[in-house]
């Protein structure tokens, strides 16, 4: 199919740290040197691939044609390799599930584990997110169909690369109906929405502003009703412009106009709908709806898993506890159940 995009593949150096009972060696290209103080861990200054772990992964460059992506790329040895582009979900979230104030690695740790069991993966930072930089006017401009836009680019990159086989779309949590409405339009084998919504963001902001007091559930309410219907608000509540500042309506506008029931009952393709029971940020019932809408996914609800893939018991406080334990294993049976999934397939 036509696309304006063009691909450019980029790799750039690289700190890894490997233990040894010895000394520290540092090499910078071909000159090697020993450090005045011997340390127990040895120092490699590499050129990309990336080598940890004995996993080689390559940092990708996308040029859309409006501003350039970044990207990590896994691939194990082999020939028609099944590969997963994994997509982050909503606000400052990167391609490793980390944000600015809260590291816990999972979308880092999910690719690994695919890549354990054969599976290739990308995963990548969303337009203005880390390596993928925007100016301030580039920010201001982007509509959630840009962020759909850039993950269609992604899938067509992969279908440059030799040795890839089928392509499996991944979206975790606002991800989710980006990887669905990719999938409606893209050669793709299959969709994993993890912890995805099953209803139109606007019923869910509404339904979380619930706690709120009545006069900011009423604002947002007329603020909600008028985005609905392509209209932007001048007067925002100061306690809602986290939500509904003028900069980010036309986001918000471009993002609620999908319902995420409809949008999954139009593909084709196989379909695995994952969340856990212990999800404070999407509950079960987004997944059972999702499931119902769409008459040959399956479900899989994942017992103690919550939003970031990983088991919390307790209270409240210390399931988010577990958003900044970047140690933490994923919930046991996370990767197991996709790896069948997308084998099977």
């Amino acid at each position: 199919m036509a696309r304006a995009s063009s691909y450019r593949l980029s790799v750039s150096g690289r700190l890894a740290y490997l233990k040894t009972d010895s000394v520290s060696l540092i090499s910078s290209k071909n000159s090697w040197f020993l450090p005045m103080r011997l340390k127990a861990s040895l120092l490699i200054l590499l050129c990309s691939p990336l080598i940890i772990f004995g996993q080689s992964e390559e940092i990708v460059t996308l040029d859309t044609g409006t501003n350039t992506l970044e990207g990590s790329f896994l691939n194990p040895a082999g020939t028609a390799v099944p590969v997963v582009l994994i997509i982050a979900g909503s606000g400052p979230t990167d391609r490793n599930g980390n944000n600015t104030l809260m590291k816990n690695n999972c979308l880092k740790m999910l690719a690994e584990g695919l890549y354990e069991n054969g599976i290739a993966t990308l995963r990548y930072d969303k337009r203005g997110i880390g390596g993928s930089a925007l100016t301030a006017q580039q920010r201001t401009d982007t509509r959630f169909d840009d962020m759909v836009n850039d993950a269609k680019s992604w899938v067509g990159y992969l279908q440059t690369i030799e040795g890839v086989g089928d392509i499996h779309v991944l979206g975790h949590s606002q991800g989710s109906l980006v990887g669905i409405l990719t999938a409606q339009t893209e050669n793709v084998t299959s969709v994993i929405s993890v912890a995805g919504l099953g209803a139109p963001g606007g019923e869910i902001i509404r339904e979380q502003l619930k706690v709120q007091p009545p006069i900011l559930q009423e604002q947002a309410a007329i603020i909600l009703d008028s985005l609905k219907q392509g209209h932007d608000v001048n007067y925002v509540h100061p306690m809602l412009q986290s939500l509904f500042q003028p900069a980010l309506q036309p986001y918000v506008r471009s993002w609620i106009k999908y319902d995420p029931k409809e949008e999954i009952a139009k593909l084709e393709q196989a379909v695995l709908i994952v969340n856990g029971t212990e999800d404070i940020q999407v509950g079960v019932d987004q997944a059972e709806k999702l499931n119902k809408a769409h008459q040959k996914s399956e479900l899989l609800i994942i017992e103690k898993m919550n939003h970031i893939l990983k088991d919390a018991e307790g209270d409240r406080n210390a399931n988010m506890s577990t958003y900044y334990k970047p140690d933490l294993p994923l919930s046991e049976s996370l990767v197991p159940e996709i790896v069948k999934f997308i084998k099977a397939e």
